[in-house]
């Protein structure tokens, strides 16, 4: 099936206290989001990318692309008012059926193996997407209150998040609705099971200036 991807990127830096846009911090050199491209890119390098940006950064990625040498190929959508609304957005560029995928812009270090597994299981299934297990321990609060939560029955969620297209564009016909976190969410409110694979504990993603140098150190151990 054909492979799409709509990497989402709309974040404007306000956690990390920066007036550049987190998708737009070098990394090693480069802009995050150029991290983020060539991870799919270098997984299937005949998969189509669909990159959804705010209107206002767009002119500044594509100075960005142009002073990096950034020749991968991959359109370009205007987003909307919510991550809902982007993807919604991405969604619409497409019109040929197949397998799409959607990712943070600013999850730099996902691994070809879960990009693969999101891709093969939701050809199968419809449906995949990436988590890992709970490694800390866990309390949820309820008023004044606060009690142990069995971890053993919680995962993390990562992105890509894969859909076969009739899925992923029936529950994008719904209104929005602040639940919908991720676009897990929003399929299974369609009553679509959500299937889970592995993901890699290098996908982090980047909100933090924190979380810029983990990913720093992250890449240099990956490439030497």
């Amino acid at each position: 099936m054909k492979k799409y991807v709509i990497i989402v990127a709309g974040g404007f830096g306000t956690r990390m206290n920066n007036s550049v846009p987190k998708q737009f911090l070098l990394l090693a050199g480069k802009p995050v989001l150029f991290h983020t491209i060539n991870a799919f890119f270098s997984y299937n390098n005949e998969i189509s990318i669909i990159l959804v940006l705010p209107s206002s950064q767009i002119s500044k990625w594509k100075e960005l692309c142009d002073e990096n040498h950034l020749t991968i190929p991959h359109n370009i959508v205007e987003g909307g008012e919510t991550r809902f609304h982007s993807v919604k957005n991405g969604l619409k560029s497409i019109e040929e059926a197949g397998l799409i995928a959607i990712h943070d812009g600013v999850r730099p270090l996902v691994s070809n193996e879960t990009i693969s597994r999101v891709y093969n299981t939701a050809e199968k299934l419809g449906t995949a997407i990436p988590v890992l297990s709970v490694n800390d321990s866990i309390r949820e609060i309820s008023n004044k209150t606060n009690k142990s939560v069995n971890r053993n029955n919680l995962k993390i969620v990562q992105t890509p998040q894969c859909f076969k297209s009739e899925i992923i564009n029936k529950a994008y016909q719904q209104s929005y609705n602040e639940m919908f976190t991720d676009d897990a969410t929003v399929v299974e409110k369609t009553g679509e099971e959500i299937f889970l694979v592995d993901g890699n504990n290098e996908n982090i993603k980047i909100t933090t200036a924190i979380d810029l140098l983990i990913a720093e150190n992250l890449i240099q151990q990956l490439t030497n």
